[in-house]
């Protein structure tokens, strides 16, 4: 089994993304678990997924983050040029950390420990 986090801090404030929605997917676009950053900007994924229906482990292969920043930057009456943030990652460890340091006209990532 794999695990992934994320880390998401608003570079342009200096503070954690706090209630953002993040959504995993597999390679095909197929959600697979939906999350919002807690209070620290933070999302983990491990132990058992619901897909479709049944519980199924997180294997090492190629996944998507999902980050819905649109609708979070419009919350915060700020304008931004990413209304979404995706990201192609190949999960083949027992755990994988992807960092996002994001703001109104940019963003960052990172593989992190």
């Amino acid at each position: 089994m794999t695990t992934c986090s994320t880390h998401v801090l608003d570079a342009a404030r200096g503070v954690p993304a706090a209630g953002l929605k993040v959504t995993l997917a597999d390679a095909d676009g197929t959600a697979l678990a939906h999350a919002t950053t807690d209070a620290d900007g933070r999302v983990r994924w491990d132990g058992p997924l619901e897909r479709a229906g049944l519980a199924a482990d997180l294997d090492p292969a190629t996944y998507r983050l999902q980050f819905a920043t649109g609708p979070w930057f419009t919350a915060a009456g700020r304008a931004t040029f990413f209304p979404r943030v995706e990201l192609t990652v190949g999960l083949a460890g027992p755990h994988a950390h992807v960092a996002l340091l994001l703001s109104p006209y940019s963003y960052t990532t990172y593989k992190g420990s």
